[in-house]
């Protein structure tokens, strides 16, 4: 058996440091969208790619790829958006086993009225605490270290 390469004090630091604030950071992202306009961030990660698909309508699984979600997760929050007016399903005419998502006038509207603050948000939690020269780093780092991550597929419809 091979002895694990254990983390070393300053990588432990540095990996609980990016933990902490990947999560104070996606909490304050939240709580602010919720009160400012009323979307969670999982109705915000549907609906921008959405607002940029060409006549707001994407096929489910090329939405479900563009957010990282699984079948279920996805399924169920279209749903629940559904029953808000954001979002409507339709059969997919090119594939009968397919179907598509597509961004309503209110879901449109919910967008676009929500986007200037959650960038503001983003801006002030993160972008004002770094200099041009450490975003440009920053972004180095993060591109390395995602280039290095293996992209397998653990759900058995992640091909479909």
């Amino acid at each position: 058996m091979v002895e694990p390469r254990w983390l070393g004090e300053q990588e432990a630091a540095l990996w609980q440091s990016y933990r902490d604030t990947h999560r104070e950071l996606m909490r304050a992202l939240e709580a602010r969208m919720i009160t400012n306009s009323g979307l969670s961030g999982a109705d915000y990660a549907l609906l921008h790619p959405l607002s940029e698909a060409e006549d707001g309508v994407l096929r489910t699984r090329d939405l479900g790829r563009s957010v990282g979600w699984e079948r279920s997760r996805l399924s169920h929050q279209v749903s629940r958006m559904e029953k808000r007016g954001l979002v409507c399903r339709e059969e997919c005419t090119s594939d009968a086993r397919g179907s598509m998502v597509r961004l309503t006038p209110l879901g449109r509207k919910a967008i676009d009225s929500a986007a200037p603050d959650h960038v503001a948000a983003v801006r002030t939690y993160f972008f004002d605490h770094l200099t041009a020269e450490e975003q440009t780093q920053l972004a180095i780092l993060l591109d390395r270290v995602a280039a290095g991550i293996p992209r397998t597929c653990v759900t058995p419809d992640c091909d479909e």
